[in-house]
């Protein structure tokens, strides 16, 4: 049984496939329609089972269309719909949801709970959101980062600059996967996590940290950001938006890196001018749609039939 938890987890060899893959899917899919079925019909039958703690639009959009096109089906649930908020256990909630479903995709507001639900399900499980890591979406970001450069990413220099959170750390393991620099621009009380450098470094990765966006962003082939207040951050928001005033993406800055297409995981707040985010070196809505094609990979990864 296969699941898609954290990209370090995964090989090299096998991320690419997925790449591969959601890369031929796409072209498939030119002249059909949103609804229509991809005519191999690999997953015929099969349904998903997504469960969400958080709010999602990108997240839920692209799994149910992901699922759809491979042929399976989809049931949406909110954890306060369920028994387990109302003293069912995690063990016994893991055992239903394997009985009814093929595979489960959870949006959670713990890792311990992801954790447990992968101890005590016998279906695969995909995280599609945590509060320590976000692999569907830097999967994705490498899919369109090499679709829109036309390059492998190994090649490319790529520049973060923002919060160091679930997404940061994911775009980290990517960077030692897919072996490309990374460069990472937040104030020094916002580092990313030790734990995670410490691995990139014991893993050969190429990471730069600056406390300069500045010195950050120069030269650089792509420049993603994500929201510096993210949902149920337990910090004093005005103070926090405060210490990233400095680091607010503009096109003064983007000018520094004259090639960089610029990327965001969505919803956006005031980390970016709109100058930028609406701007031609923007790619925001590709990026939004190429969720699909890689989470249709991802689903095939974990039900064995990636080819």
């Amino acid at each position: 049984m296969k699941h898609f938890i954290n990209i370090k987890d995964i090989s090299t060899p096998v991320l690419r496939k997925i790449i591969f893959d959601a890369k031929k899917r796409k072209l498939k899919r030119k002249k059909l329609n949103v609804l229509e079925v991809d005519k191999d019909q690999p997953l015929k039958g099969k349904l998903l089972i997504q469960m969400f703690e958080k709010s999602s639009t990108r997240t839920r959009l692209s799994f149910y269309l992901a699922i759809r096109q491979l042929g399976g089906g989809i049931l949406t649930l909110r954890t306060d719909e369920l028994h387990l908020a109302k003293g069912e256990s995690l063990p016994d909630t893991a055992r239903i949801l394997s009985t009814y479903g093929n595979a489960f995709m959870l949006r959670t507001d713990s890792d311990e709970k992801l954790k447990e639900f992968k101890k005590y399900i016998s279906i695969p499980i995909i995280n599609g959101l945590s509060p320590s890591s976000h692999p569907t979406q830097i999967l994705s970001d490498v899919f369109t980062i090499e679709e829109i450069k036309k390059k492998n990413i190994s090649k490319l220099n790529i520049c973060w600059i923002g919060d160091s959170n679930n997404v940061l750390n994911s775009l980290i393991e990517a960077s030692v996967k897919f072996s490309f620099k990374l460069k990472i621009g937040c104030p020094k009380k916002y580092n990313p996590n030790k734990y995670l450098m410490t691995w990139a470094k014991n893993n050969k990765g190429n990471i730069k940290i600056f406390n300069d966006p500045k010195k950050a962003i120069i030269n650089s082939d792509v420049v993603l950001t994500d929201k510096v207040i993210s949902m149920n951050d337990k910090v004093n928001k005005q103070k926090k938006k405060k210490e990233f005033k400095n680091f607010k993406i503009t096109s003064k800055l983007m000018k520094l890196a004259p090639k960089a297409c610029f990327l965001h995981c969505l919803p956006r707040g005031k980390e970016v001018s709109d100058e930028v985010f609406y701007g031609n070196k923007s790619k925001v809505w590709q990026q939004a749609l190429n969720r699909v094609y890689v989470q249709k990979s991802i689903l095939l990864y974990c039900f064995d039939k990636l080819r």
